[in-house]
């Protein structure tokens, strides 16, 4: 197998080479092995990995999730209701974040419909709604 460039690796992969060398810095790819001249030489793993990585942020997978997940294929007693859990946990973020979204749009869509179209923005009721201080809990305005 031919050791491969960074160019060679970032276009075989889609990963741009700043990017691949983001990945060597934070672990996510292993350092390769260095020419004589001081140019990276990566395997064809290399590639793998970054398809796994570029996959996994497809999912919702977060940089420090891909380690753990790496960990995991690594990791000798681990077995794949490990990697289940991990994936639960992802399924139920995101669960989160669409019900996080859903009420964002709720309160936007009702923003829009109060908003008249030929009325001043000193009068906006959506710039009016942005700008309104948060009501404070009574457990505040006590102390």
């Amino acid at each position: 197998m031919k050791p491969m460039t960074i160019g060679q690796v970032s276009k075989e992969s889609g990963v741009g080479i700043e990017t691949v060398r983001f990945y060597e810095r934070e672990g996510l790819i292993p350092k390769p092995d260095r020419s004589a001249s001081g140019y990276r030489q990566f395997d064809e793993t290399t590639i793998d990995r970054l398809h796994f990585i570029q996959r996994a942020k497809e999912l919702g997978f977060t940089l420090g999730e891909i380690k753990e997940l790496f960990d995991l294929r690594v990791d000798p007693t681990t077995s794949c209701a490990d990697v289940k859990n991990k994936a639960d946990a992802k399924v139920a973020d995101i669960d989160g974040k669409i019900r996080s979204l859903q009420r964002m749009k709720k309160a936007l869509v009702r923003l829009t419909k109060a908003c008249g179209e030929n009325v001043k923005t000193s009068e906006c009721p959506i710039l009016d709604a942005l700008e309104r201080r948060p009501k404070r809990s009574t457990k505040e305005t006590n102390t």
